[in-house]
């Protein structure tokens, strides 16, 4: 259980890292391609690549190792679509035209927080008291850095947008953990041609000029990476940590996006930039050392998803021996009672009638 908690963790990590880096990397592009048409090639970009990804699967391991799709997944993955793949994205877009790169990028740490307040309040996952600390702190941050003193109304709008665009991601990844369970590349895939392909015809629509070749290749190429492989990685993680913890990791994302905005615009923060980065810095820290353990209740459960026989929650019998090589198909839990060091994986969404 511990390794794999440790191999969630970097999941994440490497996840905010990629993801990160799309902020400057994007607003860079901007100055050669319209934010709608931006948007689609992202997604474009992240769907074509892990596309790819599973056809190479399928030809090296011919057996399945992932739970299909079902009907009753699809309501969950357009939602996700929809939300997180074509109102975020061209929000986020428009706003980065006018928010410095850094800005933004720490901003985007907002996504932990509403990621974090919607698996609480819609889907009931338990939310200890240092992540309530940690959404105080990281929520502070987020007004510190949405304030505009040369503005008649005080708030920055291009802030706003990133913080509105952060509340569509959060929606996305709640969407996106009553699924978690099935196979994460059919997924990545079907959001990112789903989601590009709508914010194509919007592009189209609008009368958006089309780039250069070489701009829109850039925009596929960062698509696949920041987007694609990052989010892969990041719906893997929650497999084996929940959303709110995984979204808490991913909030470290704003450090590769500050350090390359540093880098390639020369940006000055000012001085709420300067007072924003601890504090939302202590709230990424307070929700990645959270500790969770009590006695609970697994009541007997059948499911379908990618495992092994590794861990207390996986040994049912086979004809064939299968300990430690990952697997698929439909199984069965058997209720059990203990206590252990857990996260709301898709094994550990009990109720809480008070969370320690």
């Amino acid at each position: 259980m511990q390794s794999n908690r440790v191999t969630s963790i970097f999941q994440a990590l490497l996840a905010a890292l990629l993801f990160g880096a799309s902020a400057p990397l994007s607003k860079l592009l901007l100055g050669e391609i319209s934010p709608v048409l931006l948007a689609a090639f992202l997604y474009l970009g992240s769907g074509i690549g892990l596309l790819f990804a599973k056809l190479m699967g399928k030809v090296i391991y011919a057996e399945q190792k992932e739970a299909r799709l079902t009907r009753s997944d699809w309501p969950w993955l357009a939602g996700a679509v929809l939300a997180g793949g074509v109102i975020a994205p061209i929000t986020l877009m428009i706003s980065l035209r006018h928010a410095p790169a850094a800005t933004a990028s720490l901003l985007l740490n907002f996504e932990s927080v509403t990621t974090t307040l919607i698996a609480a309040i819609v889907f009931k996952e338990a939310v200890g008291r240092r992540a309530w600390w940690a959404i105080a702190l990281i929520t502070l941050a987020s007004i510190l850095l949405s304030t505009d003193f040369t503005n008649n109304w005080g708030l920055s709008l291009s802030a706003l947008g990133v913080l509105a665009a952060c509340f569509m991601w959060g929606v996305d990844n709640n969407l996106t953990r009553n699924i978690s369970a099935k196979d994460p590349l059919v997924i990545v895939t079907v959001k990112g041609l789903g989601a590009g392909l709508v914010s194509l015809m919007i592009a189209v629509a609008l009368g958006d000029p089309f780039p250069t070749l070489s701009v829109i290749l850039l925009s596929l190429l960062l698509g696949s990476l920041s987007y694609g492989l990052s989010i892969f990685l990041f719906v893997h993680a929650m497999r084996g940590l929940g959303a709110g913890r995984t979204s808490a990791l991913f909030g470290t994302a704003p450090l590769a996006g500050i350090l390359l905005s540093l880098i390639i615009f020369r940006e000055s923060p000012g001085i709420l930039f300067a007072i924003a980065l601890p504090i939302m810095a202590a709230g990424a820290f307070v929700l990645v050392k959270e500790n969770h353990e009590h006695l609970h209740v697994h009541e007997e459960l059948t499911h379908e998803h990618n495992h092994s026989h590794t861990d207390n929650h996986h040994q049912h019998e086979h004809e064939t021996v299968l300990v430690a090589r990952l697997h698929c198909h439909v199984h069965v839990h058997a209720r059990m009672e203990h206590s252990h060091d857990h996260a709301p994986d898709i094994h550990h969404r009990h109720s809480h009638v008070l969370e320690p």
